[in-house]
């Protein structure tokens, strides 16, 4: 089928990414998916053997090294092969400045995002550069080329993120491999809908909800992207940057605002779930 394009390959999905691991499969290949909660695992790849596909999974902690090497080991054991490694993994702080958000709500942030991509790329890359293939691609986010106020564990992460990933690519250039940064935009997820922000800040998360009304997308969407990044289509196009939410999208989604109303299309506010998370500094 002319629509296999990833057909016998073996793609390792850290961090869950469901809807990405659904389209690889459609486009032929054999999933690996991991996530924090047995749980979880269990019903992704139940799921995506239910429709045919073939899929495995682990449930691995990407801030332990030793769990993402088992990780890749489990592919390899299973399937024989590794071809692609998304590290999609990423978590966000709780909303606020940055001396009041809880120590261990930061860290961890930076043991997700941050270890848990270095991690991820160097034992995909170990693989990958022996046998002189593959594909690696790092998820960015919102504040990836610039600080973010109010986000700051999140924001800077990605800054690492992106830098991290097109050095990694300057410096493996020629050995046969594709790293890519990836930035999805904003993907109506639970990770988008079900907030924390320190109390007092909460209002201010309001916007939000009209942001990703107008900007947000289904997560088909991005994960059509990173498909193509794995695809063929990008064999050779090692350092590539690809981000969903481009300006032309958010302008041409601004104009058709007015007329989505006329048409009665959808225009209702994503619903947000904000938690209160107590400030770190004494007495606030």
């Amino acid at each position: 089928m002319k629509d296999m394009v990833l057909k016998d390959k073996v793609a390792v999905i850290s961090g869950l990414g469901l809807a990405i691991a659904q389209t690889y499969a459609r486009a032929g290949a054999k999933v690996v998916i991991a996530s924090r909660t047995p749980h979880a695992v269990d019903l992704a790849v139940d799921s995506l053997r239910a429709s045919g596909y073939q899929a495995t999974g682990l449930a691995c902690d990407v801030a332990d090294m030793a769990q993402v090497e088992a990780l890749a080991q489990h592919a390899i054991q299973t399937f024989g092969r590794m071809d692609i490694w998304v590290n999609n993994a990423g978590l966000s702080a709780p909303y606020g400045p940055t001396v009041h958000i809880p120590r261990r709500d930061f860290i961890t942030v930076i043991n997700t995002n941050i270890i848990g991509t270095y991690n991820g790329s160097i034992v995909a890359m170990r693989h990958f550069l022996a046998q002189k293939s593959g594909k690696l691609i790092n998820l960015l986010g919102r504040g990836d080329k610039g600080s973010i106020a109010l986000q700051n564990a999140y924001s800077s992460s990605k800054v690492w993120v992106r830098n991290f990933t097109k050095t990694l690519a300057n410096e493996y250039r020629n050995s046969g491999v594709d790293i890519f940064g990836f930035n999805p935009g904003l993907v109506r997820t639970e990770m988008l809908s079900n907030v924390h922000a320190v109390v007092g800040y909460e209002e201010q998360m309001n916007p939000l909800r009209f942001v990703a009304m107008l900007w947000g997308n289904d997560a088909d969407v991005p994960a059509e992207k990173a498909l193509w990044l794995a695809s063929p289509a990008t064999d050779g196009k090692n350092g590539t940057m690809v981000t969903v939410l481009t300006k032309r999208m958010m302008l041409s989604r601004l104009i058709a605002l007015p007329f989505r109303k006329l048409l009665n299309r959808s225009t209702e506010l994503l619903p947000l779930n904000v938690t209160s998370v107590k400030s770190a500094i004494s007495g606030d």
